[in-house]
This record gives structure tokens, sequence and C-alpha cells, in this order.
């Protein structure tokens, strides 16, 4: 526990100066490996993206987009659930709601740093967002509203920390169409896309929504029990039952995905349809198998499932455990989404010859120093939260 003399108050807030040699340690690594991430990330935009970066004009889109898609699918998620407990009034998801919320920012600002470096010019995205809006652009909408999104996420956990819970929960909503509206719009950037049958369909901004919730349940049982690991204090029995509540969402939702995998994967094979199928084959059968079953089935899904189902959800330690095996599982399901849709050409069935039936794509050094780095930097947020609310404790 920390000293007397290493609690101090600002203004009415109260923090921690001192938490251990271990803690501090920890934030100069992560401090390093956020710093290492930007500096890569600047040298990509100085040299050019052609020259470090794994993508190509055939597959465009590598392990960046899937890390800032990994990022804003939980920030989406964690904003939901955190709105179960303050916004729609169930009292099983309190305990969890302003630690959740401040993750929801970490997450949407890590987010941004990642697509910060992916896109070639940046700085021209927050120009002609406002000068030159194109309003058929589902790109356009999806910056737009997850702005908007993270607007409200601030102004709400600023009203949480000043003790205003009325005008907090108005935020709260407002929050939550922001980022639904943002997070289904994502979706439809896959699922509008009729060259690449492997994400084209209706289903897809629904099913990015399920994954979200999923997501942020996995972030709420791994994030909560280290902070209180961190701030070295027991859980209590009101925040407990808050775990155990989300333990069992989690549970609900996993078995919700696991339904929308088997029939996607099955819609992929049934007939062979031209483009799916390849892609689906690739996935199940092909380069990406070991991910797709280790990671998204079994880490993602089933093996999280089935710790929680054991322990009833009752048990802190293994509810973070089935969140970060879940967290890993979800990281790759996102990249294998976000690549294997684009491995199969558009032209496959002409019978072009000289051209790969399967294309191939391989994350640089660059691409994962930065993902990384973005980790790291979240990672970084999410322990001076901690330290400068005082573990987000409600007064």
């Amino acid at each position: 526990m920390p000293n007397p003399t290493d609690i101090h108050h600002i203004k009415g807030y109260t923090f921690t100066t001192d938490r251990g040699v271990g803690f501090n340690i920890t934030l100069v690594i992560l401090a390093l490996l956020s710093a290492t991430g930007v500096a890569f990330g600047l040298h990509a935009l100085y040299v050019g993206h052609d020259h470090v970066y794994g993508v190509s004009r055939q597959v465009p889109w590598g392990l960046l987009i899937a890390a800032y898609v990994f990022f804003v699918v939980t920030s989406t998620g964690l904003c939901l659930v955190s709105s179960l407990g303050h916004v729609f009034g169930f009292e099983s998801f309190h305990k969890i709601g302003k630690r959740a919320v401040y993750l929801a920012i970490c997450t949407i600002i890590s987010g941004f740093l990642v697509i910060s470096f992916e896109i070639e010019n940046p700085w021209r995205m927050a120009i002609y967002n406002i000068l030159s809006p194109n309003l058929t652009s589902n790109i356009w909408w999806m910056g737009t509203l997850y702005g908007a999104y993270l607007f409200f996420m601030v102004s709400e956990f600023a009203l949480l920390v000043k003790g205003k819970h009325k005008a907090a929960g108005i935020l709260g909503l407002l929050g939550v169409i922001a980022g639904i509206a943002a997070h289904s719009n994502l979706g439809a950037v896959f699922g509008l896309l009729n060259g690449r049958e492997f994400w084209h369909g209706p289903y897809m901004p629904i099913y990015f929504i399920a994954s979200a919730l999923m997501s942020g349940c996995a972030a709420i049982l791994f994030f909560t029990y280290i902070a209180h690991w961190t701030n070295n204090k027991p859980i209590d029995t009101g925040l407990n039952a808050s775990l155990k509540a989300t333990g069992k969402l989690a549970m609900f939702l996993m078995a919700i995905l696991m339904f929308f995998v088997t029939w996607k994967v099955l819609s992929g094979i049934a007939g062979n349809p031209p483009g799916k199928f390849e892609a689906m084959m690739t996935l199940i059968k092909g380069s990406y198998s070991t991910n797709f079953w280790i990671g998204e089935i079994l880490f993602g899904m089933a093996l999280p499932f089935c710790i929680l189902l054991i322990t009833r959800s009752e048990s802190p330690k293994w509810a973070f455990a089935a969140g970060l095996v879940s967290m890993v599982g979800i990281f790759l399901m996102r990249y294998d989404l976000v690549v294997v849709g684009q491995l199969i050409p558009s032209f496959h069935s002409l019978g072009i010859e000289g051209h790969k039936s399967v294309l191939t794509y391989c994350p640089s050094l660059h691409e994962v120093v930065i993902t990384v780095g973005a980790m790291g930097f979240c990672g970084l947020m999410f322990l001076l939260g901690e330290q400068f609310f005082n573990g987000h404790e409600s007064h």
C-alpha cells in the first residue's frame, strides 16, 4: 500500500505518486514502447510507406488496419458495456462504468494513433474532412462519427469525475448512439465492397456490433484485475458482482459469435461461391488456418467460454485469464478479417494466366513495431489513469 505521504490532492482529485518499483519500471517500459512506435511511424511517413510497409497495390490493407479495427472495436464495446450501468440503469454494471469509459477513451486514441501512421498524409484527413466532406463515403462518415464519439466519451468521463452522474448519463447515451453509428458504419466499409466477396454482405455491421460487445467484456475482465493488482486493493463484493455479470454477458456474446462464425463458414463453402470459397478455404484449411482454429475459435471464443462457464464467472483471476486469451483471439480475428478478405484477386474467376490465384502478405518490421507501440501507449494511458484518478473510485 502507498505511504500517506505519497497520496496527494489537487483540485478535488486524489492520486498517488509511488506505487512501487515494479509499477514505475512498467511505466518506463510502456513509455519506451510508445516512443519507439511513434519513431517508426514518423520514419515511415518520411521515407514513404512503399519502402517500409508490407502492403502492396493488390493487398493495400495490412496489420495497421487490423490493429485500428481492434482498438476501435474494443472501444465501442467498452462504451456499450459501461452504458448498461450509468445510462440504462442495470445495477450490476455500475461499479465498472467509470473505468470502462476511461478505457474506451484510451483504446480509441490508440486506434487513431495507428491509423494516423497508416494514412500516407494524415493531416489532410483532418483538414479536408471539414473543407471537402464526401457525404457518400463510408470512410468519411466513419472518421466523423468516431470523432464525435471521442468527444462524447471524454465529456462523459469528465462529468463522472466531477460526480455529475445525471449529465454524464446524457453524454453517455450520446456516446452510445455515436459509437453504434460509427461502428456499424465501419462494418459497412467492409460489407458494402462488392469486389471483395469475403466481406460483402448485410450481416457485417451486425457482426461488428456483436463482436464489439464481446471485446468490451474481455477488456473489462482483463483490465479490472490488472488495475486492482496495480493498486494493491482487493476486489470488493460490489465490483466482484459486476465482474460476474460481465462474465455472463461475455459468455452469451461468445455463443452468439460462434453462431455467426458457423454460418459465415457454411455460407462461404456451400455451392462454391466464387471468391468467397477460395478465401474461406484459405482461412480454414490454408495458410491462415492456425490463426483461425487456434486464434479465433480456441482463444477468441471456446477457451474463455469454457473458463467462465466452469468457474461461473465467480473467480476474478480466472475471469482475468479468460479476458486475456479472448483479447489475443480477438486481435487475430481482426487480422484475419482484414487480410484474408484481400488475398483473392478480383479477377481470379477470369482464368488470367500469369497471376496468382491467392496473394500473400507479411507484416513488415515497421508495421509490427507501430502496432506494439500503440498497445504500449494504450497500457501507459491506462496505468497513468489508475494513478491519477486513484483507481477510478467514485466519491
